[in-house]
C-alpha cells in the first residue's frame, strides 16, 4: 500500500429537483385545478472518519465527487424523492483545508465524527402551491435550488502518543524496530525511511503509539532532503524522542540543528516535551558517551538518555520518562486497536486510534 498525506478534491452536492406544472384531468370533473408537486431535495456531501483506513491512497485514483440531484416533481401532488447524501469516508486525522489551505474547514480526530460539508439545493416549488383565490391556473414554477461545489484539499496527520525525530541516520528505523511491533527499512544510507512509520509500543503493562518521521537536515523548512511535510504527523504527539548519533560529528550541533528546523515549521511543535536519547553508545566507550550527554546538557538537553537501539541498552529507562508525559490510559488501551506500519507491511488491520 502507498502512503499519501495529502489530495485535492472537487466536491459538489446535488441540486434540487424542479417543481412541476401540471393540472388535474379527470372525468366528469369540470375544474381540476393545479396539482404540480414539489421537487426533491438534493443530496447533501458528508465526511465521515472510519477505522480501518491509514491514508488517502484512493483520492489519487478518485478526485471528483458529486452527490446526485432531486428528483423532479410530478402531477397529482406528487413531489420528488430526495437524492441520497453523498458519504466520503477519510482517516482518523484527516483536516479538510480550503483551495489555498489558509483555512481548516474540518478536523476529524475521533471513529465516526460526520460532518455536513456541502447542503443539496432545496426542490422547486410545484404550481400547486401558487394556486391562490385570485389566482386559481398558474403556471409559474421554481427549477430547483443549485447544490454547492468547491475545491478543498485533504491533509492527513496521523495520531500518535509519541514523535520519533533526528537527522538521517540517527538510528530511528532500528530504535521503532526495537520497541514496537513495526517493521521500518534500516540501511547505511541517508533517508531509508522516506514515509511515516506507526507503531505499537507495549511496555509495564501499557501501550502508546510511536510514529517514526523521515529524518530532518539543515533547510528542510526550505525544501532540502525530504523537506518538512512530514512533521505535521506529530503535531498532536503529547512527547517527542529526539534521536542523536553518537558517531556524528557533533551531536549537539545535530541537536540545534534539528529544533531549528522544529522551530521554523512551527513554534509549538519545538515547545512540545523532548527526550533527548543519544543513540548508538554501543559504538563507543562510556568516557565518549558521558562527554557527549555533557554537551548536549549544556546545549540545552534537560536531560539526556544514552541508549543503543541495535542492543536495547538503556531504552527501559528512556520509555519509563515516556510513560510520565502520557495519560493513565493511552489511546490503545482505551480503543483497543492493532497497529501497523504505515506502508502495509505488516498483515493486520491498522488504524491511527
Amino acid at each position: 500500500m502507498h502512503f499519501l498525506d495529502q489530495a485535492k478534491i472537487y466536491i459538489r452536492s446535488g441540486g434540487g429537483g424542479p417543481g412541476a406544472v401540471s393540472f388535474r384531468r379527470e372525468k366528469y370533473v369540470e375544474y381540476g385545478g393545479p396539482d404540480g408537486g414539489n421537487g426533491g431535495k438534493g443530496g447533501d456531501v458528508i465526511f465521515e472518519a472510519v477505522a480501518g483506513l491509514n491514508t488517502l491512497i484512493d483520492f489519487r485514483y478518485s478526485q471528483h465527487f458529486k452527490a446526485l440531484r432531486g428528483s423532479h416533481g410530478m402531477g397529482k401532488d406528487r413531489t420528488g424523492a430526495g437524492a441520497p447524501d453523498l458519504v466520503i469516508e477519510v482517516p482518523v486525522g484527516t483536516q479538510v483545508l480550503s483551495e489555498d489551505k489558509e483555512e481548516v474547514l474540518a478536523d476529524f480526530t475521533e471513529v465516526g465524527q460526520r460532518v455536513v460539508f456541502l447542503e443539496g439545493g432545496m426542490g422547486g416549488r410545484g404550481n400547486a402551491s401558487y394556486k391562490t383565490s385570485t389566482n386559481r391556473a398558474p403556471r409559474q414554477h421554481q427549477p430547483g435550488i443549485p447544490g454547492e461545489e468547491m475545491w478543498v484539499w485533504l491533509r492527513l496527520k496521523l495520531l500518535a502518543d509519541v514523535g520519533l525525530l533526528g537527522l538521517p541516520n540517527a538510528g530511528k528505523s532500528t530504535f521503532i524496530n526495537q520497541v514496537s511491533n513495526a517493521n521500518a527499512k534500516v540501511g547505511h544510507y541517508a533517508f531509508t525511511t522516506l514515509v511515516p512509520k506507526l507503531g505499537v509500543v507495549r511496555h509495564k503493562g501499557r501501550e502508546f503509539v510511536l510514529a517514526d518521521i523521515p529524518g530532518l537536515i539543515e533547510g528542510a523548512a526550505d525544501g532540502a532532503g525530504i523537506g518538512d511535510r512530514f512533521l505535521g504527523h506529530i503535531e498532536r504527539c503529547r512527547v517527542l524522542i529526539h534521536l542523536v548519533d553518537i558517531a556524528g560529528d557533533d551531536p549537539a550541533a545535530a541537536m540545534q540543528t534539528v529544533n531549528a528546523e522544529l522551530e521554523a515549521y512551527d513554534e509549538d511543535l519545538a515547545d512540545k516535551p523532548q527526550l533527548i536519547a543519544l543513540n548508538k553508545v554501543d559504538l563507543a566507550d562510556q568516557e565518549l558517551a558521558e562527554g557527549f550527554a555533557a554537551e548536549l546538557r549544556e546545549a540545552g538537553a534537560d536531560r539526556v538518555f544514552v541508549i543503543s537501539g541495535a542492543s536495547g541498552e538503556g531504552i527501559e529507562e528512556l520509555l519509563d520518562a515516556v510513560l510520565a508525559h502520557l495519560p493513565d490510559r493511552t489511546s490503545t488501551e482505551t480503543k483497543g486497536s492493532e497497529v501497523e506500519d504505515v506502508e502495509g507491511d505488516g498483515a493486520g488491520e491498522w488504524s491511527p486510534l
